[in-house]
């Protein structure tokens, strides 16, 4: 009797719990992600629109008679085009690519493209992961894309070398799209790892553009990579806000908006202190640029602003259920509204009128702002207990010191930060072997269990 009495204050407290959720979701849009960001500058956002387009190149069969072209062009010059390789080439290995050598911008742009829905290599790509299955650089990666990464370096390792020491002055830009843009990325930082097997270039030439990123790396390494990464989010895209493994996604047995929804409600219930704490989650990697357009409860599109931070906490962890949260996520709307986000940054600035001198000086200091927040990134992983987080000296990013941060460090702290630098910095050879062919290959105790 007293069971039977009980359910009507369990439909109570169900009701009130269903209601208190769905009256945060519904209030929670995409501009709360990033309301505490900075504004990005025209400088520092600059190549995003251009890279986008070079991204919707890498569909295009022959660049000399596209058909899907937009209005502008790809800005792509043929004659510069060293490679472009299709799924033919990579035998599902990787999704196809192209090495475009950009003289007008002193640019050495390796490219891929997004997921291709009709394509099983490109889902076994995606499938070939568990979590915290891969571990690389102290921290857990995305074991399919790691290895769609390998197999791109060693394919193109020679032509980016060669081209890396014939022009000194270029920097060397790996750019990716869904699928892609987990591929760069950790290309990426396995190129920072082995800056040797490219002709000692600097970590300074080497950059990521993750444009709707895949959530493909842990929290700690999408900190410390910040200064290398860059991933671009319009609006309400679903994939930097989706926690849930990509495997988990294709091998659902719900559709795509009813998963998300579900997945929306799990992680209500669970407190971000947590989730902060799990060393195996995923997520977008480096530095953030977030492209907002759209207001609560308002019609139509506003003039797009972009805000930048590098976010340890509040890092897309909330699905915005939202009716554009696929089309988001689509590179040519995303090519669209980075373009009309950058004229209106080059309008401001022309009608502020700023002298060249002037300009210099914003961009050094624009630099130097990044560097500091870079540093307060890592700062805040270590305040916040991160899993494998660490002060910003133990790292490359950081070598040099400003003068004055020795001194405050006792013997003991510098040798217990000298250790766990070299715990955590992995070595090429620590990472990969050759086998019998000359194939690069992941060693066995970073193989699968």
């Amino acid at each position: 009797m007293s069971i039977i009495c009980g359910l009507p204050l369990l439909e109570c407290v169900y009701c009130l719990a269903c209601a208190r959720w769905a009256w945060k979701r519904c209030l929670h849009t995409a501009g709360h992600d990033s309301e505490n960001w900075g504004i990005a500058s025209a400088e520092e956002f600059e190549p995003v629109p251009r890279l986008c387009r070079y991204l919707l190149a890498v569909y295009e069969d022959d660049l000399r008679h596209p058909l899907w072209e937009p209005s502008g062009g790809y800005g792509i010059n043929p004659d510069w085009l060293i490679l472009k390789k299709t799924y033919a080439d990579t035998q599902g290995q990787a999704p196809p690519y192209i090495l475009y050598l950009d003289h007008e911008h002193a640019d050495i742009v390796l490219a891929f493209r997004g997921l291709n829905l009709a394509k099983e290599s490109d889902y076994a790509v995606l499938l070939d992961n568990k979590l915290g299955q891969r571990k690389f650089d102290g921290g857990y990666v995305h074991n399919g894309l790691l290895k769609a990464a390998i197999w791109v370096l060693e394919a193109e390792r020679d032509v980016l070398k060669q081209l890396a020491e014939v022009y000194p002055n270029y920097t060397l830009t790996f750019i990716g799209h869904s699928l892609g843009s987990g591929v760069a990325a950790l290309l990426a930082m396995v190129v920072v790892q082995s800056l040797d097997k490219l002709g000692n270039i600097e970590r300074k030439r080497v950059r990521c553009y993750a444009i709707a990123p895949a959530r493909c790396i842990s929290l700690n390494l999408a900190v410390r990579y910040a200064d290398v990464i860059n991933s671009v989010v319009l609006q309400d895209d679903f994939l930097p806000r989706t926690a849930t493994p990509l495997e988990d996604i294709f091998k659902s047995l719900f559709c795509l908006p009813c998963l998300l929804c579900l997945r929306c409600m799990r992680d209500t219930c669970i407190p971000e202190e947590k989730m902060l704490k799990d060393p195996r989650r995923l997520y977008a990697p480096g530095r953030l640029y977030h492209i907002v357009e759209r207001k609560p409860f308002r019609m139509g599109r506003f003039p797009p602003v972009v805000k930048t931070a590098v976010p340890v906490d509040g890092r897309f962890e909330h699905i915005v259920l939202s009716c554009n949260a696929t089309s988001d996520h689509a590179i040519i709307w995303i090519e669209r509204e980075a373009q009309r986000a950058l004229n209106l940054m080059l309008e401001k600035d022309e009608i502020m009128e700023i002298p060249a001198k002037q300009r210099m000086e914003r961009q050094e200091t624009l630099a130097r702002e990044h560097t500091e927040e870079y540093k307060a990134a890592l700062q805040r992983a270590v305040t916040l207990s991160v899993p494998h987080a660490y002060n910003p000296s133990q790292y490359g990013t950081f070598d040099v010191l400003e003068e004055g941060d020795h001194s405050d460090k006792s013997i003991g702290e510098s040798s217990t930060e000298s250790s766990k630098k070299r715990e955590q910095k992995e070595s090429w050879d620590e990472i990969f072997d050759k086998d019998e062919s000359g194939h690069i290959l992941l060693k066995k105790s970073h193989r699968d269990d």
